[in-house]
């Protein structure tokens, strides 16, 4: 795709996370610096010039704090601010590898879902604005919670407006499927991570004494129908011996001595996936998603999320220290989807706005589906042993979704089945 010029150039991909980082703009100039990749106008030490691609924050509810948050029982503020620093740093510097010539905004609020739902209003009016004010054409998200979370499906659904809009406004909106396994005149395209849990959620409320919901359950916004979910996978650098960045403990099912239908990539017990207890089984899923399901089926693609072989970060807001970083999760995932969609704009010569559709139409196409994605077909997201967890099957499953992108490939079929070809 790059040899041909498709690098995302004039698209602007829109990044909402909480905090910010201090740092963000040295890390990005450290990390391309590192790496030799295009150098972007905002980060720091470089020289803007026409035609470069622009890196830039927004607060629009004000500066994310100075001081750390309230600690809670996941750690103290200070932990909590840091650790949304490293997810700043890992989803714009992973969104400009993916797609370097595009454009990135950060957009910042002052609270975090991490510290509670009470942080789900701030992030969506966010959203609302990036909507509204066309910032973008395609969202990344990289927080979530369990559905069961919120006081009442009803007040999660009151949260969804952003989504709405996007849908209509043409904007892509994408998610991660979270950590703990189991918008379309305009254009833009809202993605999210599915999790790094499986389908062990905790119930963020209340706060200080949350515990583990006793049955499979999925986060929003990744099971919002509206939003691309994003889950995960673990990549066998040595499909024979299942050794290459993970040394030290690779899943058996990477190992061919072990097992000899190993796969080169696998579905990380971390991703989160599942059934949505909110939304129904949306038109675009019917016949991807198992006959009787009654709920929406997250996610819906994948991207490799395991830290054991996850991605170099490079952040100096990190509690622990400043410099390089391993980084997984299928928040790693979220945005570098989103510079995948980033480059299909591109090639669209616009947004393509909401993608779901789409993309199932594509995983209906035998032929499409084999040439655009890598179908994950071994492992599973069982990370609690006490809750069931589901398994990476042929087609569509409730860990990888359709599995993760052949970009090269998917980009030109996800143009066309978005305009109905």
């Amino acid at each position: 795709m790059y040899t041909k010029g498709l690098n995302g150039q004039g698209q602007t991909i829109v990044i909402v996370d909480s905090f910010g980082s201090a740092t963000i703009r040295s890390d990005l100039h450290n990390f391309n610096t590192q790496f030799g990749l295009t150098p972007m106008c905002g980060e720091t030490g470089v020289a803007c010039k026409p035609g470069m691609p622009t890196f830039d924050t927004l607060s629009i509810q004000g500066s994310p704090p100075a001081t750390p948050p309230p600690p809670t029982n996941n750690g103290t503020g200070q932990e909590a601010h840091n650790l949304w620093a490293l997810e700043v740093s890992l989803d714009v510097e992973w969104a400009h590898s993916i797609a370097p010539g595009a454009n990135i905004l950060l957009v910042a609020t002052p609270t975090a879902e991490t510290l509670g739902v009470q942080g789900f209003p701030d992030m969506m009016k966010a959203e609302q604005f990036v909507v509204d004010n066309h910032l973008g054409s395609v969202i990344s998200q990289s927080f979530g919670a369990a559905e069961e979370s919120f006081a009442s499906f009803k007040s999660l659904l009151n949260l969804r407006g952003a989504f709405t809009s996007a849908q209509a406004a043409g904007i892509t909106v994408l998610a991660s499927s979270g950590d703990f396994g189991t918008a379309n005149a305009a254009g833009i395209t809202v993605l999210a991570s599915s999790g790094d849990f499986g389908t062990a959620n905790i119930k963020k409320e209340p706060v200080k004494n949350p515990a583990t919901i006793p049955f499979p359950t999925v986060i929003w916004p990744a099971s919002d129908p509206l939003v691309t979910a994003v889950g995960g996978t673990y990549l066998c650098t040595n499909p024979t011996t299942g050794l290459g960045v993970d040394t030290t403990d690779p899943p058996a099912n990477c190992r061919l001595a072990a097992n000899p239908t190993a796969q080169r990539e696998i579905g990380w017990i971390g991703a989160g996936g599942g059934f949505s207890h909110v939304f129904g089984v949306p038109q675009f899923q019917t016949g991807a998603v198992p006959a009787g399901s009654t709920g929406r089926g997250v996610p819906d693609v994948g991207y490799q999320a395991s830290s054991r072989t996850g991605v170099l970060v490079y952040d100096t807001d990190f509690s622990t220290g400043a410099g390089w970083f391993i980084v997984g999760g299928t928040s790693s995932g979220s945005p570098q989807w989103a510079a995948i969609v980033a480059i299909a704009d591109q090639a669209n010569g616009g947004p393509l706005g909401y993608i779901n559709p789409a993309l199932y139409k594509i995983g209906a196409n035998p032929a499409r589906y084999a040439n655009d994605f890598f179908d994950v077909t071994t492992g599973n997201n069982q990370a609690n042993p006490s809750i069931p967890g589901f398994s990476a099957v042929k087609g569509w499953d409730a860990v990888t979704g359709f599995g993760t992108p052949n970009a090269a490939n998917l980009v030109p079929d996800l143009v066309a089945a978005v305009h109905g070809k």
